[in-house]
């Protein structure tokens, strides 16, 4: 982060504006003419800037076609857990899966969400250094400080799971987090506590929770008042901060249908789906073909990825998905995929997912969940049975039964409970990019032995206890040089 300055902010600057939804961008004068002054003396030029970082949740920003936005970020977090599985050793990932690349400094793997989260961090702040002075109205103020607010917050507790220690309530959290970064600038910052981090977080979240009270938003790539609220539980469960947690996921669902079984077997590649409360539509022109989600996770498009190693969930826990249960319809135990009518150059394996479909073989285009109102059900379910409250049951039931038919009024508690909720979350979650973040924040072994993983695709990573200092990813070598205030986890 201590780069020069100005290539900083022309970068940000040239990108945001690049990768904006404007249709008449052929008529923007040359970016080498764009100038901070420019770029941010109105509400509507800051306006630009925040479509610019919707857009840029699902861009390549490094060479490799994998290092595409949120997507590929989300797939590292559960391909890095137990219920992702390989089952042909390709190269995309394939570092994350072995945990080879995420105790690497100098792998692509750890570069990649470093820097693309302090890149959002850094065009949140240009927002955020910049409203107040604009021109415009006060309500378009309040809405470009919260959702920059709502990106900054959300990029510091993505980064502070994967490279600093986890939470534990009730404790002195003064071991290194990461670096806050609150200002547009070339100095360079060294890591704070987690505790710090954490209370930034929450500072942002609580006046982006504020702000944007009444705002009405144009579509789900943006962040409304229930993705403050949904952000708020997600940190809260983080922190263990049950009762937190519990307040706030109720009121981000407030108001959102969950789909009916018909619906969620094709509920998994639109934007505009009812539970969607925030995710990336991939317009037609800014696609990336090679890189874009579904040309990862998808079961249809016709790349070599998906044709030779489709992702497959954990085999142990497909099998406890009860045939009665809509989900277990989202996979295929024999791997045909009868309904999709496969090519024969697609190589079948068992358990793999068709989850996600992209929009065509030769089209990889998948838009890309980041909340959905089924997470709120499952948070605040967990939270209230960590609080020993008699209604977390309900909850839990009120999103099961639109899943399962089969499915009773849970009568266990405590810890037996909260297991279920877990259970179900797997299982609702999957490949939404929760695994290694869930089992990192609940102190939980890795753990894929009895499956289908393969010992030597994995480099016989099947168990890894909770007390591996690889849960700690490795700062990117790359970031110490430039600063050298920032401390390396151990190696």
């Amino acid at each position: 982060m201590k780069s020069n300055y100005i290539k900083q902010i022309f970068f940000a600057i040239s990108l945001l504006v690049l990768s904006s939804c404007s249709d008449d961008f052929l008529d923007k004068k040359p970016t080498e003419y764009v100038t901070y002054e420019d770029i941010t003396k109105t509400t509507d030029d800051l306006m630009t800037l925040l479509n610019g970082i919707h857009r840029s949740l699902y861009i390549r920003y490094e060479s490799n076609q994998n290092e595409n936005g949120l997507g590929g970020m989300m797939q590292q977090v559960d391909i890095a857990g137990d219920d992702v599985v390989f089952p042909a050793t390709n190269g995309w990932f394939l570092q994350v899966y072995n945990w080879n690349g995420v105790a690497n400094e100098n792998a692509q793997d750890v570069r990649f969400p470093y820097r693309t989260y302090y890149r959002i961090i850094r065009n949140a702040n240009t927002i955020l250094g910049a409203v107040d002075k604009t021109i415009g109205p006060d309500a378009d103020k309040k809405v470009l400080k919260g959702q920059a607010l709502l990106y900054r917050a959300f990029c510091h507790y993505q980064l502070v799971q994967l490279f600093g220690k986890r939470y534990v309530n009730g404790v002195d959290n003064s071991q290194l987090g990461v670096p806050l970064v609150l200002v547009v600038g070339n100095e360079g910052f060294a890591r704070s506590t987690v505790e710090q981090v954490y209370t930034q977080i929450n500072k942002d979240l609580d006046e982006a929770n504020t702000l944007l009270v009444g705002y009405t938003k144009p579509n789900n790539s943006h962040l409304g008042l229930s993705v403050a609220q949904g952000l708020k539980a997600r940190v809260a469960l983080t922190q263990g901060n049950w009762a937190i947690a519990a307040d706030y996921a109720a009121k981000a669902k407030t108001g959102i249908a969950l789909m009916n079984a018909e619906e969620y077997v094709k509920g998994f590649n639109d934007y505009a789906g009812k539970e969607w409360m925030w995710g990336s539509h991939i317009n037609e022109v800014q696609t990336d073909y090679f890189g874009n989600f579904g040309a990862y996770m998808s079961r249809n498009y016709n790349s070599t990825v998906i044709r030779t190693c489709p992702k497959a969930i954990n085999s142990k826990l497909y099998n406890l998905i009860p045939t009665t249960d809509v989900r277990s319809k989202l996979f295929d135990k024999t791997g045909v995929h009868a309904s999709l009518n496969l090519p024969s150059s697609f190589t079948k394996y068992p358990y793999t997912s068709q989850k996600f479909l992209s929009v065509s073989t030769g089209d990889s285009r998948c838009d890309v969940p980041y909340m959905r109102v089924a997470e709120m059900y499952l948070i605040e379910a967990e939270a209230k049975a960590r609080l020993g409250q008699a209604d977390a049951a309900a909850v839990l039931f009120a999103l099961v039964k639109t899943r399962d038919t089969g499915y009773t009024l849970s009568t266990k508690t405590g810890q037996a409970l909260v297991d279920e909720i877990w259970f179900q979350r797997r299982i609702e979650l999957w490949g939404e990019g929760f695994r290694f973040y869930d089992l990192k924040r609940t102190n939980s072994p890795l753990d894929r032995s009895g499956a289908n993983h393969n010992s030597t695709i994995t480099n016989n990573v099947i168990n890894v206890p909770a007390t591996d200092k690889r849960w700690q990813w490795l700062i990117p070598r790359a970031e110490i040089n430039a600063n050298p205030l920032v401390k390396q986890n151990e190696l």
